[in-house]
Order: structure tokens, then sequence, then C-alpha cells
């Protein structure tokens, strides 16, 4: 049985990605939305979720490139004078992995992230992290942890096999690296199930990352392997000075606009596969 999550991330980043996570869901196929709770326009968020109570959101956990919730003060080690986190992430890794402050300050960043998500009063539907953190050991380990003191149950496994991606135009060789980021997917699989919480077993948006055009999703839609699938997006209205900076080589526009592209819905509708969302898949009673 073919059933596939089609979620976005980055919500609560600017209103121009806000704005997009709404009319995705709203004319499109979008159910996720992933919120990034110290975001410029998080509370936007928040008032739009709750103006869409059909929309799924979870925590779009940032340890990595981006606006921390407590101060540089409290963060001295892994953020900048700005509040924001490093974005060397072999930095950050070794002091997350190999430093006792380091991993001091991620354990206070992440619970703090945890505890914004709750006041928000929104429900907790998954966690994953930004950029992939959560594949890093001592990431995901607090993540699922902490997480799972606030009610998190499901998590994302950024796993994306080769076969269906060589179908679409323009998409390069697997690689070695590659392969060796399926297999480093394991550890957080078994953290994830091991603590009792849901995974998905495959995940797209990774090679192509904002570059999911219509035609791209459309050819994917149709050669979608069994199983659980997240299709993950970075929709935005237009870009703006943030994300000019941040993913100046993204398609924002892109990626809203496979969202709502018919092609992409029929394609998925030809193939049979089930649209759902995690909650969906915890009522069915899918093993965790």
């Amino acid at each position: 049985m073919k059933r596939v999550i089609i979620s976005a991330d980055d919500f609560g980043m600017s209103v121009e990605v806000n704005e997009a996570i709404e009319i995705a869901h709203r004319q499109g196929l979008l159910s996720t939305a992933s919120l990034m709770v110290a975001g410029s326009a998080a509370q936007d968020a928040v008032e739009r979720a709750k103006r869409l109570p059909s929309l799924n959101v979870g925590l779009h956990l940032v340890t990595i490139e981006g606006p921390a919730t407590l101060s540089h003060a409290e963060l001295p080690l892994i953020t900048g004078p700005d509040g924001w986190l490093s974005s060397s992430q072999l930095g950050l890794g070794i002091e997350y992995f190999f430093l006792p402050e380091g991993r001091r300050e991620l354990t206070h960043e992440i619970t703090a992230q945890f505890e914004a998500f709750r006041r928000t009063g929104l429900r907790l539907d998954h966690a994953n992290a930004h950029k992939h953190m959560h594949l890093h050991p001592t990431v995901g380990r607090l993540m699922i942890e902490i997480g799972k003191h606030y009610g998190l149950n499901a998590v994302r496994i950024p796993i994306e096999p080769p076969g269906p991606l060589s179908s679409a135009p323009g998409t390069q060789p697997d690689t070695l690296g590659d392969a060796l980021l399926r297999r480093w997917t394991k550890l957080l699989r078994h953290q994830a199930r091991k603590a009792g919480m849901m995974t998905n077993d495959w995940c797209f948006g990774l090679a192509w990352s904002g570059h999911m055009t219509p035609e791209r999703v459309a050819a994917l839609a149709a050669h979608l392997p069994e199983g659980v699938s997240e299709i993950y997006f970075h929709p935005a209205t237009h870009k703006n000075a943030l994300l000019q900076r941040l993913m100046p080589t993204y398609e924002h526009e892109k990626e809203l606009e496979a969202l709502c592209s018919a092609g992409f819905r029929q394609a998925l509708t030809d193939a049979h596969t089930e649209l759902c969302g995690w909650q969906d898949l915890a009522a069915a009673g899918r093993p965790r």
C-alpha cells in the first residue's frame, strides 16, 4: 500500500512562507507543516494554523543556521552575538558531541523550543530538524528524549531511495555520499522506534531540495515505493531578503505551484496513493 504525507518546512520563517503554506493547504495537497518557533513570523504562522484546524503542525527544530529561542548570553558557545545558531555543521557537530558545555546549551535550547511550541496551544503533530540536524546522534537523541515529555510521537527519517527520482528530468546520479547517508539514518530510526515513535519509510525532497517543481513531483508521484513516504517542500509566495540570503538558488514559487498542481494530484491518484498525516497512521495502528 502506498501512502504519502505532503509537508512543508520553515513555517514561521517569514510571512511569505506562511502565506504559501496557507495557500497550499487551502488549494493544494499540503496537509502538514513544521514550525520554526523562533522564526520572525512564528506568531503569524500560529495565527494562520489556528484558522486552519485541518493543518497538522509539528516542530521544525532549529539547531543550526537559524534564530535561537534563548539568548546569546544563555548560549554563548553555539550562538553568535546576533542570537543565531552557527551555520557550521562541522563545528556544531563537534561541540554537540564532544563538549559537555555544548551539549548543555543544546539541551536547554531544544527544551526551550518544545516549550515554546507548547505555549502556542497547537497540537504537536511531529518533529524534525532544520537541515536534518536530527541525524546527528546527540541532536536526535535529545529531540526524542525531550520531545517525549511534550507528547512527541512521530519523527521524520530523511531517507531517500534513488530509484523513484530517476524518472524525472535533471536528476543527478546517486553518489557514495547519498548511499552513506541512507545507512546513517538507521541510527535515527532505531532511536525513534526505541522510544515508541512512528517513522516514515521514505522521504523525498533531499536531492531536489528547493527544486521540487511541478514536473518533477508529478514524475515522482507516479513512482513512489510501497509504504509511507513523506514529500516535503519549501514554498513561498516570493523570495524576500532573508530567503535570498539563506536559500538563494531555491525555487520557492515553483514549489508552491507544485503543491497546487493538478498534475501532481492526478499522478498520485493514478498511482493509487493515499494521502495521509501522522495522526492517520496512529489511528490506523501503524507499527512504531
